[in-house]
């Protein structure tokens, strides 16, 4: 599989560049989580970084790749899957 070097805006991977696999498209997955090891043996904490576009290129503005930004809410903004169905705010029909 192919990978793309791509670096990490904020957060505790903030300036760090690393490689991430590409999907079937050629481009990296939306959302990127990182678990980390809790040290006193509880469940880890997930870091949450969304994909942006890197700056605009110089010709017809095609940006130049990705990047990923820190999002501290993490899962909570924009989780799951959204059909044409589902109603807003997540409900399930047994609500």
């Amino acid at each position: 599989m192919k990978s793309e070097d791509t670096p990490f805006v904020g957060g505790p991977l903030d300036g760090r560049v690393l490689p991430i696999l590409l999907g079937p498209t050629g481009h990296p997955p939306k959302v990127y989580r990182v678990p980390v090891p809790d040290e006193a043996g509880g469940p880890p904490t997930v870091l949450v970084y969304r994909r942006a576009a890197k700056a605009p290129g110089r010709r017809l503005g095609l940006h130049q790749g990705w990047k990923y930004e820190y999002d501290p809410e993490g899962d909570k903004a924009g989780s799951g899957l959204k059909w044409p169905w589902s109603k807003p705010g997540g409900a399930s029909a047994a609500d």
